[in-house]
């Protein structure tokens, strides 16, 4: 990055995410380019991308927009904003826009995203990332941030990529974005999982908003072993959670405002293609590798999967 020119940032899916994220950005005059598709893509070049938010509105106008990344050229900065699931469907889209000093950040749920992203491209460009944010696309061309202090936590993968985590921190923090940097971006990824897993596939499940999902003894019980079930497969796995993590995401779940739901529960209930192969279906792919059994787990997926299948078309 040159501090002689805006900075190149290009935000892979402009949903709730990405359109958030980059459209802070590109409100502080970095030059950002949003791949979108649809009628959200049409709305964001013919009026400009609209956020709406409890730390201000604004509208990035005129906006730049593509469906096609080959039209693009090289980035400084790629943001992956697209969900879990489809990372390694888009992950050859993202050829184009990567070039020797490009830092790629994945912003998804889950703990697989970096690692699809570093087997098709250059892995020393693949940090680790995820992001904190209560947000939806709530028309064509607009984003709505409704809750919850929006945040990216970035983190080295390996021991010479802390430039990179460096470069993408000053980028953000420059914006007016709050980022952390994690000292082990693996723990911090497998935190959040643990947060956001169990409530989205329960709520999928039950239906019911999380505060009913907390103060219910029976859902309570069972949110409590989803946890301890990520927690058991994140130390198979080699990443260390401390030993209170269920018991302080208990807490902080109990402290959301009444009526929040999660954005896998959303889709499940709305019958829209979820994530629930790549969070809950990674937890029952994850514990098989290494011999561990997720009972709750399996459980919520043998319920969610049928009307998955049907969200996605199938017979």
């Amino acid at each position: 990055m040159s501090d002689e020119r805006p900075t190149h940032v290009v935000v892979f899916g402009a949903g709730a995410v990405g359109g958030y994220f980059g459209g802070r950005l590109a409100a502080a005059g970095h030059h950002v380019t949003f791949i979108a598709r649809g009628a959200h893509l049409d709305a964001i070049r013919r009026d400009g991308l609209q956020v709406l938010s409890p730390k201000g509105d604004f509208i990035v106008s005129p906006a730049t927009a593509t469906d096609d990344t080959a039209s693009v050229g090289v980035a400084d900065v790629v943001l992956v904003g697209v969900k879990a699931g489809a990372v390694s469907a888009i992950a050859p889209a993202l050829t184009p826009l990567v070039g020797p000093h490009t830092v790629v950040v994945p912003l998804q749920n889950g703990v697989e995203a970096a690692s699809a992203l570093a087997a098709v491209l250059p892995h020393e460009g693949v940090i680790g990332g995820l992001c904190r944010v209560a947000a939806s696309v709530t028309g064509p061309g607009q984003i709505t941030h409704v809750g919850i202090e929006p945040t990216v936590v970035v983190g080295a993968r390996n021991d010479s990529q802390g430039q990179s985590v460096e470069r993408v921190r000053d980028l953000l923090a420059r914006a007016g974005v709050t980022v952390e940097v994690a000292d082990d971006i693996q723990a911090a990824l497998w935190e959040k999982f643990l947060l956001v897993e169990p409530w989205g596939g329960l709520g999928g499940v039950t239906r019911v908003t999380l505060d009913v999902l907390c103060r219910t003894p029976g859902t309570r019980r069972l949110l409590t072993a989803a946890m301890a079930e990520v927690a058991l497969l994140a130390a198979a796995h080699g990443v260390r959670l401390a030993d209170d993590v269920v018991h302080r995401t208990l807490t902080f779940l109990d402290a959301v405002p009444e009526g929040a739901t999660a954005s896998m529960q959303r889709d499940l209930t709305e019958r829209r293609p979820s994530e629930l192969d790549a969070q809950t279906g990674a937890i029952l792919r994850l514990g098989q590798e290494k011999g561990i059994q997720t009972p709750v787990h399996a459980f919520l997926y043998d319920c969610l999967s049928p009307g998955e299948r049907l969200a996605r078309g199938a017979e």
